[in-house]
């Protein structure tokens, strides 16, 4: 029977862990700090005071953690935006997820080496890591406020986008560096691999999905939720099973339903909203202990402080200003979008990659790009608002109601 007492004690702080996590939000209104700042940075506070916690969660478990959670999040972000809304944007989109991402991580590579001295391989490593958005930090940022026009779809699509993007890139890097005979040929070879695969699969599994849910009536409604979470896993393990990237094709196919009308659509939306808000804080949790502030050396803040402010003010407003020069987007939309480009979870998921890759200074690469998601996530997105004022760009709350359900009597 001990061994039940124990498992409950587990269960209990969990829980309370989670429920403290979800009343947070609260006071991440009133502090105007985003929910994911704080849910990233109490996790490594109570690593440092409590080093059992982050003994018992390896990169490896948090890795696979991340996995899940990304992709849940990636699904609900795609069928956010739809396929209409994605028209609307779809070159600004595309520009700055793929060609965007490519140069963020080229210029970030190069202030990597040249003020830090880093290695081609480290400053690469480096530069991949750091060049994707957040989508889960740009959606819980977002949150309840909608930005009008182009501008609020082309900052939610970009930050789903250029995550596949940037996960290939990494994960092609990681190859050309661990890799004797490894060639620039690697990493192109393997970036084409993983989008053809991941967005065949994608378009393909979206509407193997319609088809199931208009064709095969399930008996609960209940159900319908269940069964659309366990096609997104499909999804995924489909394309990462043929060597594509599985959150390209989660992505696309959020995208792809999005817009179309299924049974008990509502509560299919509903049900992955709050299924992504549990995501976003199970994988910022999970990545905060795996830090420890007391053990992070000065280099790494350093560097990272150095690496956040090549990024925020001259990497990314430099590609946004220039890949945004055919809209029609005014000055203060370009300006907003480049200041919009929030880094989040997935740059420090991506430096776990190397961690798990065995790749030198993997170790160092991945304080560094703690310590610029941090910086992005308080800094970059507490004054979302402010900017968007500044900016020109009407950005107001949106207040859903409950779902009203008509009363059964006897």
């Amino acid at each position: 029977m001990h061994e039940v007492h124990d498992f409950g004690l587990i269960v209990l702080l969990v829980s309370t862990g989670f429920a403290l996590a979800v009343v947070s939000s609260r006071l991440s209104e009133r502090l105007r700090v985003p929910g994911p700042a704080i849910f990233l940075i109490a996790a490594a506070l109570l690593a440092d005071a409590f080093p059992s916690l982050a003994d018992a969660l390896s990169i490896r478990t948090v890795e696979r953690i991340g996995v899940v959670a990304l992709a849940v999040i990636l699904f609900d972000g795609g069928t956010r935006i739809g396929l209409r809304r994605f028209r609307t944007a779809a070159v600004p989109i595309l520009s700055l997820g793929i060609v965007g991402t490519f140069a963020t991580a080229g210029l970030t590579t190069l202030a990597a080496h040249w003020l830090l001295d880093f290695s081609w391989i480290t400053s690469g490593l480096i530069g991949a890591a750091i060049a994707p958005t957040g989508p889960a930090v740009m959606f819980s940022v977002l949150g309840r406020r909608e930005v009008s026009g182009r501008t609020g779809t082309i900052l939610e699509a970009e930050s789903g986008a250029n995550d596949p993007v940037g996960i290939a890139l990494m994960i092609g890097i990681i190859e050309f560096a661990t890799s004797d005979d490894g060639t620039m040929w690697t990493i192109v070879r393997e970036f084409a691999l993983e989008m053809s695969i991941g967005l065949v699969v994608g378009v393909a599994g979206a509407y193997g999905l319609l088809l199931a849910l208009r064709r095969l009536p399930l008996p609960v409604e209940g159900l319908y939720p269940l069964f659309t979470l366990a096609a997104a896993g499909v999804i995924y393990g489909l394309a990462s099973t043929l060597h594509g990237s599985g959150f390209l094709a989660v992505f696309v196919a959020g995208i792809l339903v999005g817009d179309e009308r299924t049974p008990y659509q509502e509560e299919v939306e509903s049900f992955f909203t709050s299924l992504a808000s549990l995501a976003e804080i199970v994988m910022f949790v999970a990545l905060g202990l795996t830090i420890d502030f007391t053990d992070l050396p000065a280099s790494a803040w350093s560097d990272g402080v150095v690496l956040a402010v090549v990024v925020a003010l001259v990497a990314r407003p430099l590609v946004v200003w220039t890949l945004l020069l055919p809209t029609r987007l005014r000055v203060g939309e370009r300006l907003f979008v480049a200041w919009g480009g929030l880094k989040g979870a997935v740059p420090i998921f991506l430096a776990a990659f190397a961690i798990l890759a065995g790749v030198d200074d993997a170790d160092r690469i991945y304080g560094i790009v703690f310590v610029v998601v941090a910086l992005s996530v308080v800094i970059q997105g507490s004054t979302i608002p402010l900017a968007a004022s500044l900016a020109g760009v009407p950005m107001r709350l949106v207040r859903r109601e409950p779902l009203e359900r008509p009363r059964q009597y006897e």
